[in-house]
């Protein structure tokens, strides 16, 4: 099943076990999604531990849902509040060395994740993300009408790293440090936006708004609603 999380293990930053059993950084990889029925994972609580990082984040019982589950209660929400339905950034949380420990390999988590999309209706609304250019490379062959995003941390240059995925995707997505205007005038010449993550300090959106990128990835969206004045 396709599960939306973060780390493929129960974090000791916001996890605990089953029966309340405290996770430790030492041992949070031996609760292993991927190796885990989802009725174990639900009954583990990720909602009420205090994470430092968040302070302003809500405290209140929570388990690591299904995408499936996440998708339809926002599509619901939307329509009873009478608002537009909502776009989507889905990351494949994958890596070589994580494949069959952590999740199943390049084209079938590609073709599970792109499964739940296609079912839930959400195709013309949905960004796949990643770091893995095999994810990618799969989406692009199997399922072009994906609009797919390029996560980068590297400081590699943007041509390079558009070598190693092989095509040029819809989105180029740095570390918002990577930013500057040789990335976007790159970006334009190739035809790609740009949507830099993770920005949360408010002097970083602004400056982003000002270099004219394309989206913000931000965990305070109501930050980047108050920077763009709407």
């Amino acid at each position: 099943q396709v599960l939306l999380s973060h780390e493929p293990f129960l974090s000791h930053e916001i996890c605990k076990g089953p029966k309340e059993e405290e996770i430790t950084e030492e041992n949070e990889r031996e609760w292993n999604l991927y190796q885990m029925e989802y009725e174990e994972i639900k009954a583990c609580d990720c909602g009420m531990k205090v994470h430092k990082r968040f302070p302003e984040q809500k405290k209140m019982k929570a388990y690591k849902p299904l995408l499936k589950e996440v998708i339809m209660a926002a599509e619901e929400k939307a329509k009873a509040d009478g608002r537009e339905l909502p776009f989507y950034n889905i990351e494949t949380k994958s890596q070589p060395k994580g494949v069959t420990i952590y999740h199943p390999e390049p084209e079938l988590f590609t073709d599970l994740l792109v499964g739940v999309i296609q079912e839930t209706g959400i195709a013309e609304r949905t960004i796949i993300q990643s770091f893995d250019v095999r994810t990618l490379q799969v989406a692009h062959e199997k399922y072009p009408e994906m609009v797919l995003a390029f996560l980068i941390v590297n400081e590699d240059s943007p041509q390079a790293n558009l070598e190693k995925l092989g095509f040029v995707p819809e989105i180029y997505s740095p570390a918002f440090q990577l930013v500057d205007e040789d990335l976007m005038n790159f970006a334009k010449e190739k035809g790609m936006k740009v949507i830099p993550w993770t920005l949360n300090d408010q002097e970083d959106i602004s400056r982003m708004i000002e270099m004219k990128v394309d989206g913000i990835i931000s965990d305070y969206p109501n930050r980047v609603i108050e920077a763009l004045g709407i």
